[in-house]
């Protein structure tokens, strides 16, 4: 009789503590590039993701158990991440993945994900013209970076003529082809707009810079719209100011250029010159307050926020909230749960996660400033990021709606799901 009471106890005990997860911990994978071209933007996500883990844990994880971050090097390395994305998902088994910055590595990374059925979030602006049930889109789409960023030129600066700059992959070239039909859209002709690629690491800008130069010997107003990544923007603006090239002669707006970018360089010569995010550090909000100082107090003051970092920010908290909904790490559970999530943002708003697997979030232009930050020049509401663009004429047809349709490319003309695109 003792024996069954202290059994019935220990059961009574074992009932009131708190639901665990299957399998603690919970892994979080964390595959950024901390060596190679890419190191100089990647290594701050990689920090990032141990901050937003550390700060969970601290709250008493996630579903019982604590979050443990499993870092990973890709190095700059295409074919290594999906290497290393195989790794996590099946040596190492994590729950979820936060990586890639280059839309190169995240094609690279896509057929492994979905073919283990993994959960990647991608934090950085991107080209669009994709939409996988495995990853959730948290930067930018073109409709909520590009386009709005070329519309600042056409409507504010009154630029004419465009010079395209891009590093050569996939990213600069399918956003130049779409920045190109909008622009003829809007009646910009051909011959006024000027296209070049440049590979990873480029560092000889002289020619073209020169070239850029020319093409406003008409006497045209000209402007670059900047998709060059990495540690080629070191030599790119160093090209600028050797030339002796200021914002009001040709203003530049970069997609890829943010604080961390800018705490390299020697900013003197690139004030006014410009950057389209969905963040910046110099939003004046009382969240933004909070969370630079938690980043500074953890990795030096000297160290800065950015747009990618706010995106990793924003998905972690959702996939947080998403498991715990679930009630389960499980992939197909969370995924169902991230529809209609939503989290404040840093800037002000609401981030909202959208069937597409897209966020909803404001368009900011920052103007470079001589201490390496950004003065917000304008700002939008929320807007809604877009899979497939409407200024292609394959996409414009396209729809992702994975939540009620179950599908990323739904053919609004033909009212079924496509399989593939050429672009794809």
């Amino acid at each position: 009789m003792k024996t069954k009471t202290a059994l019935a106890a220990t059961l009574a005990t074992l009932a009131a503590l708190p639901a665990m997860a299957a399998d603690c911990p919970i892994k979080v994978g964390v595959l950024h590039s901390l060596s190679g071209t890419m190191a100089i933007s990647e290594t701050t996500l990689k920090d990032t993701m141990e901050m937003l883990i550390d700060q969970q844990n601290a709250k008493g994880g996630v579903l019982g158990c604590q979050l443990e971050a499993v870092v990973v090097d890709p190095a700059s390395d295409w074919p290594l991440f999906a290497e290393k994305a195989r790794e996590l998902l099946t040596v190492q088994e994590v729950d979820v993945i936060f990586g890639n910055w280059t839309s190169v590595s995240r094609k690279s990374v896509l057929p492994v994900i979905e073919e283990l059925n993994g959960l990647l979030f991608y934090p950085v602006q991107y080209e669009g013209e994709e939409s996988s049930k495995n990853v959730f889109y948290t930067g930018a789409a073109p409709n909520q970076q590009a386009i709005p960023a070329t519309d600042y030129f056409l409507e504010e600066l009154g630029i004419e003529k465009f010079a395209l700059l891009g590093t050569d992959y996939v990213y600069p070239r399918t956003t130049n082809n779409i920045l190109e039909a909008y622009l003829q859209s809007q009646g910009i002709a051909d011959t006024d707009i000027f296209v070049n690629y440049t590979p990873f690491g480029h560092s000889d800008w002289s020619k073209i810079v020169a070239d850029v130069v020319a093409l406003g010997a008409d006497g045209k107003k000209v402007g670059v719209i900047s998709t060059i990544n990495g540690d080629a923007n070191i030599g790119f603006y160093k090209e600028l100011a050797a030339a002796g090239i200021s914002a009001d002669d040709i203003p530049v707006v970069a997609f890829s250029v943010g604080e961390e970018e800018l705490s390299g360089l020697d900013t003197s010569n690139l004030v006014g010159h410009l950057a389209a995010w969905n963040y910046f550090q110099s939003a004046d909000t009382s969240a933004n307050a909070e969370w630079i100082a938690a980043w500074k107090e953890r990795m030096g003051e000297e160290r800065v926020t950015n747009d990618p970092m706010e995106a990793h920010y924003i998905g972690f908290n959702m996939w947080v909230n998403a498991v715990e909904a679930a009630d389960s790490t499980e992939v197909d559970a969370v995924r169902t749960a991230m529809y209609g999530q939503e989290f404040p943002n840093l800037t002000g708003g609401t981030a909202v996660m959208l069937p597409n697997h897209h966020l909803a979030k404001p368009v900011l232009i920052g103007e470079i400033t001589a201490e390496g930050q950004f003065d917000i020049i304008s700002q939008t509401a929320e807007v809604p990021g877009d899979a497939w663009t409407d200024f292609l004429p394959e996409s414009a047809k396209l729809v992702s709606d994975w939540k009620d349709l179950g599908c990323g490319m739904y053919n609004t003309e033909t009212k079924s799901c496509v399989q593939t695109l050429s672009n794809y």
